[in-house]
């Protein structure tokens, strides 16, 4: 099985910007890459015009807004959100820059000695590699026109990084890389045929995230999304 990763573009956000963001990219790839057939809804971002599908809450009496009524999938999410933030290497003034990396992979039963002895490893197949630079510099608070056109351009230009990655998204889950033709039929041969797994590590640098694979084999159980 080929192991496939998808490096999405660099989003610079404000900090009161990337839970909303992370949340939008994170809960869309797990709800593309769903295996086995799931419900959804539809959520709409707070810090952006933007709409996103995602797998909908176990608990079908949850109400939205409710944090105390958290399924397992949301736990997992806004976990590695918060624990990301508290990882952000100071990379320049006001700037901080973290990397999240989206894992899929499934088990697999191998057999050593003869087939006497058996263990189970973990395989992967697809990662998902977010690198975001948070922006701590204060924007204008005043009300004239210069501070208002810098408020709303900053605004704009998040907002428009995120809506391209989650194009981009769209284009890698179809199976079409930056080398291939947009339109060509795209290859998802690496996606296994059975359940599978997943798990959203963060990292302070490149160096942490190539390590990323070596780490599965020691991964405690993770959710099978049935």
């Amino acid at each position: 099985m080929n192991h496939r990763e998808f490096f999405l573009p660099e989003l610079e956000l404000a900090t009161g910007q990337v839970r909303d963001a992370l949340k939008a990219i994170l809960h869309t790839v797990l709800f593309i890459r769903s295996p086995g057939p799931i419900s959804c809804i539809d959520c709409d971002c707070e810090s952006f015009h933007l709409t996103y599908s995602r797998i909908a809450n176990s608990d079908s009496k949850k109400k939205p807004g409710n944090p105390e009524k958290k399924d397992f999938l949301d736990k997992k999410v806004d976990g590695s959100i918060e624990e990301f933030l508290q990882r952000l290497t100071t990379i320049g003034p006001e700037l901080l820059s973290g990397f999240l990396t989206l894992s899929f992979f499934e088990r697999r039963a191998s057999k050593q000695l003869f087939g006497m002895l058996s263990h189970e490893e973990k395989v992967v197949f697809e990662q998902w590699h977010i690198h975001v630079v948070v922006n701590n510099t204060p924007s204008p608070i005043s009300e004239d026109n210069s501070a208002k056109l810098e408020r709303q351009r900053i605004q704009d230009t998040a907002e428009a990084m995120v809506k391209s990655t989650m194009m981009k998204i769209f284009q890698y889950a179809s199976g079409v890389d930056d080398s291939a033709d947009p339109m060509a039929p795209g290859n998802l041969d690496h996606i296994p045929p059975t359940m599978y797994e997943f798990e959203i590590k963060t990292s302070k640098n490149v160096d942490d995230r190539e390590n990323l694979v070596s780490q599965f084999k020691n991964m405690p159980a993770l959710l099978n999304l049935e």
